[in-house]
C-alpha cells in the first residue's frame, strides 16, 4: 500500500502540472497570434518528464477508498452463483501416468518391463531398445533417446560412435559403463513436457536408483529436468544427483548430436571431465 504522503505528494505534484498548463490556455486564447513562450514550455515539459520518469504517470486522491464490499445485510438475497461449465464431451482425455508402485523392484526385472510397459510412449513396445550394463556400475550414462537405428544395441549409429571416442578418451568403454536412454525408443519430436507428466522423470530416477552407479553422465538437456535439474547452458556442467538419501556426482553435457555439431564443446567437456573425476 502507498504511503498517504506518498500519494500526498504525487496529487499535488499533478495539481501543480496542471496548473502551469492552464496559465498557457490561458495565453493561447488571449493572444493567438503571439508565438508562445519557450522558456514556459520547456518548463511544462521538464516538469512533465520528472514526474513521469518517476513513475507517476496518473492523479491520485487524497481520501482513501473501500475497496472491499461492504458486508451483506440481513434478510439479503445470496449472490446468484455461477454455474459450473460443462465437461467438453470431445475433449481428449487426459493422459494416464504410470504407477509408481508398478516400479520394478530390482534391476533384472527392469529391463523386461522397459521393452513391454504400454505407457512408458505411443505405439506398443515396438522398436524399444533395453539398456546395458550391470549394477554398481562406475559410471552411468544416459542419453535422451536411442537413435533411428537402433534396434538390439543402444546408439549403434553415427551418434554412438561419437560416445564410443569420448569413452575412449576418458579411458573406459561401455563394458565398463551401464547405459541408458531417458525414452525407450527413437521419437523425433517427442514431447518431453507430456513424457514428465506421465512419469517417465520417475521412472529414470528409478533406474538410476536400481543401478547405484559412482557416478552418473547425463548426455542431453531434456534429460536433466527429469531428474530435478535445469537445461545445460553450457557444454558441461558439474552436479549432484540426489535420489533416497544419497547423493551421485554428475556430468552433464550437451546431446550427442549437438557435441557432434559443436567441435569446440569437446574440449570443455574433456576439461569438466578431468576436473570431475580429480574430485
Amino acid at each position: 500500500m502507498v504511503a498517504p504522503c506518498i500519494l500526498f505528494v504525487f496529487s499535488r505534484a499533478i495539481k501543480f502540472t496542471n496548473a502551469l498548463i492552464a496559465p498557457a490556455h490561458k495565453v493561447k486564447t488571449r493572444a493567438m497570434d503571439q508565438p508562445p513562450n519557450p522558456q514556459f514550455l520547456d518548463d511544462i515539459t521538464g516538469a512533465l518528464d520528472w514526474w513521469r520518469d518517476a513513475g507517476v504517470d496518473c492523479d491520485f486522491l487524497d481520501e482513501p477508498v473501500e475497496w472491499l464490499a461492504p458486508p451483506e445485510q440481513e434478510g439479503a438475497a445470496p449472490p446468484r452463483r455461477r454455474p459450473e461449465p460443462k465437461p467438453d464431451p470431445d475433449a481428449p482425455p487426459p493422459p494416464a501416468k504410470l504407477d509408481p508402485t508398478s516400479l520394478p523392484a530390482d534391476l533384472a526385472a527392469f529391463a523386461p518391463w522397459w521393452l513391454s510397459e504400454p505407457l512408458l510412449c505411443e505405439g506398443g513396445p515396438a522398436a524399444r531398445v533395453a539398456p546395458q550394463g550391470k549394477a554398481g556400475a562406475e559410471l552411468m550414462i544416459v542419453v535422451e533417446e536411442p537413435e533411428a537405428e537402433d534396434s538390439e544395441i543402444l546408439l549403434s549409429g553415427l551418434h554412438g560412435k561419437l560416445l564410443d571416442a569420448i569413452l575412449t578418451a576418458f579411458g573406459t568403454g561401455r563394458d565398463d559403463v551401464y547405459l541408458a536412454s531417458a525414452l525407450p525408443r527413437h521419437t523425433p519430436g517427442a514431447d518431453w513436457a507430456a513424457m514428465s507428466e506421465r512419469g517417465i522423470g520417475q521412472v529414470l530416477r528409478h533406474h538410476v536408483g536400481l543401478v547405484a552407479p559412482k557416478r552418473l553422465f547425463v548426455l542431453g538437456g531434456n534429460v536433466l529436468p527429469l531428474i530435478g535439474h535445469e537445461s545445460p547452458h553450457r557444454p558441461a556442467m558439474l552436479r549432484t544427483f540426489d535420489h533416497e538419501g544419497g547423493s551421485i556426482p554428475l556430468l552433464a553435457s550437451w546431446a550427442l548430436p549437438a557435441l557432434l555439431a559443436q567441435p569446440r564443446a569437446k574440449p570443455v567437456l574433456w576439461r569438466a571431465w578431468l576436473d570431475w573425476t580429480a574430485s
